[in-house]
């Protein structure tokens, strides 16, 4: 059995984390912590745990006691927060899956603008494998840290991905429309803004978002070239989930695009993987079909110069803890669908 950790059980994606875990038939959870008042017994922060789960929740990280119980530790921590651990955790020979934005980027300028603060783990910041499955699979499979991708970029790297590659679209002109449910701003965030949030329906920090460099980051790795876009999110009155709208233009004029529909392209390039659903034509995302789930549905619709790409995914899930357990079990060779079907 593979003894884990969770730093940070009481958040969204902790607590997602934790549900997944309990259903992992190779996974023994062996230590918690998070940021709470005192330390108490699991079931009591969730009564519903009473009789599955029998351990004590930390009120702050004890990296000691964390390395001797855990060989692997999910850091589900505010951005700016698992820098302060992940070195002494890989020091000891720790694997580390970090949900929060901390090793995401390659360009520290780039993290300190976005961020706001100096990251102070230089050694470690360019180490972090990038944890998107469908695209870095093999690099997953021998990580010792993983960077577990933001919720945003999920969807939008997977709803781009093929057209990208095959260099199909004019990179000057991408326009990302996402909107997502008020999870993805964390718990605090939520019950401070509770009255804003609910009925009502906004965008916010349009192009300045701090999932912006990572998304034209994975963009300009897939081109092989810079690639800047246009980036509006939106919250959405509703507890979970993520659905983007992607504008793009063909690099060359419709008479000179090869015949292969965008449509055919996706269902190819996502034939083998387990968790990208291509809808058939016609047929668009919605959100009362991924959530819930680690799935991230595609749907597409081909103009003659234009393409329009719909993808929505749980941001909880496949945007997150979901995910960050799909990187697990790559990591350890066990079967990838394993606790997230």
């Amino acid at each position: 059995m593979l003894k884990v950790g969770i730093i940070g059980v009481t958040g969204y994606a902790g607590e997602a984390l934790l549900d997944i875990l309990l259903k992992h038939p190779q996974v023994k959870i062996t230590y918690l912590a998070a940021k709470i008042d005192k330390i108490e017994n699991i079931d009591e922060i969730y009564p519903a745990l009473k009789g599955k789960l029998d351990l004590i929740c930390d009120n702050q990280l004890d990296t000691d006691k964390a390395k001797n119980l855990c060989e692997l530790l999910f850091l589900a921590l505010p951005h700016t927060v698992s820098m302060q651990f992940v070195p002494r955790l890989l020091a000891a020979g720790k694997k580390v899956i970090d949900l929060s934005a901390d090793y995401r980027l390659k360009d520290t300028k780039t993290y300190e603008q976005f961020y706001k603060v100096k990251h102070t783990d230089r050694l470690n910041f360019k180490k972090g494998v990038y944890g998107l499955p469908e695209i870095y699979r093999a690099k997953i499979k021998t990580a010792r840290l993983v960077a577990n991708p933001g919720c945003y970029p999920t969807a939008a790297i997977l709803a781009l991905a093929p057209l990208l590659e095959q260099k199909l679209i004019n990179t000057d002109e991408i326009i990302i429309d996402a909107k997502s449910g008020f999870s993805g701003a964390g718990r605090e965030t939520v019950a401070k803004q509770e009255k804003e949030i609910l009925n009502n329906f906004k965008a916010y920090k349009l192009n300045i978002h701090q999932h912006m460099p990572e998304i034209e980051q994975e963009f300009s790795y897939l081109y092989g070239k810079k690639i800047k876009v246009i980036f509006v999110p939106h919250i959405l009155p509703i507890e979970k989930g993520i659905l983007e709208t992607i504008y793009v233009r063909k690099s060359r004029p419709a008479a000179q695009t090869p015949s292969r529909p965008a449509l055919d392209l996706y269902k190819k390039f996502y034939a083998k993987e387990a968790f990208v659903r291509i809808l058939a034509e016609g047929k668009f995302p919605q959100l009362k079909d991924v959530v819930g789930t680690n799935y991230c549905d595609i749907g597409i619709k081909e103009e003659a110069d234009t393409v329009i790409i719909i993808a929505a995914i749980d941001n909880l899930l496949k945007g997150a803890s979901g995910q960050a357990v799909q990187n697990m079990n790559i990591m350890y060779g066990f079967p990838e669908e394993t606790a997230l079907r």
